[in-house]
């Protein structure tokens, strides 16, 4: 009896070697491949919105310097802590997850600022569009995940609706400077 168990298990170790990556889950492996790709989506989204507050972080100017200064730094705090739990949930259910810079500006929806100034108040109007659009990819994301059942990635995708949703709304109040239109 000692010597099946012992053959067994060396052949479900030689098996994992074949397949190293392969995570054990409950979910179907259309669901593992559905979820895996619409996180990876979010994920890249998120490294990409994440650069783009920093760098506006980082060359921001102006008589409201300090105050924007400190905003998008918390922001992109809250974007980068995304992004451990985001992939960490991919492998989690079976899936692999992005593995480069390149592999993130392939898939990422996020447009990328290069410009070599932008107005502070075009900083926060440019952000509050792209977390906007975040807001939208997570929900998106969140009907996916709905749909296959997978109850603890739609559980954090709510928390990050959520943070998006007041990143978007501090960026437009913020940037509304000089409005006196009520709107």
């Amino acid at each position: 009896m000692a010597k099946k168990l012992k053959e067994k298990t060396v052949k479900a170790l030689k098996e994992r070697r074949k397949r190293p990556l392969e995570t054990p889950t409950d979910l179907a492996s259309e669901a593992t491949r559905d979820i895996s790709a619409v996180l990876n989506q979010v994920l890249a989204d998120v490294f990409a919105l994440y650069l783009k507050t920093k760098n506006f972080h980082w060359h921001v100017s102006g008589p409201h310097f300090r105050d924007y200064h400190l905003l998008l730094d918390e922001q992109g705090d809250q974007l980068f802590a995304m992004t451990d739990p985001l992939a960490e949930r991919i492998r989690k259910i079976g899936g692999t997850t992005l593995r480069s810079i390149g592999h993130i500006a392939r898939t990422q929806r996020v447009l990328d600022n290069d410009a070599d100034y932008v107005q502070p108040l075009d900083m926060l109007a440019e952000l509050c569009e792209d977390n906007k659009m975040l807001a939208a990819t997570l929900r998106e994301a969140h009907n996916v995940t709905d749909e296959y059942r997978d109850i603890a990635s739609s559980s954090l995708i709510e928390n990050w609706i959520d943070e998006t949703e007041k990143r978007t709304w501090f960026l437009f109040e913020a940037s509304r400077e000089g409005d006196t239109s009520g709107h």
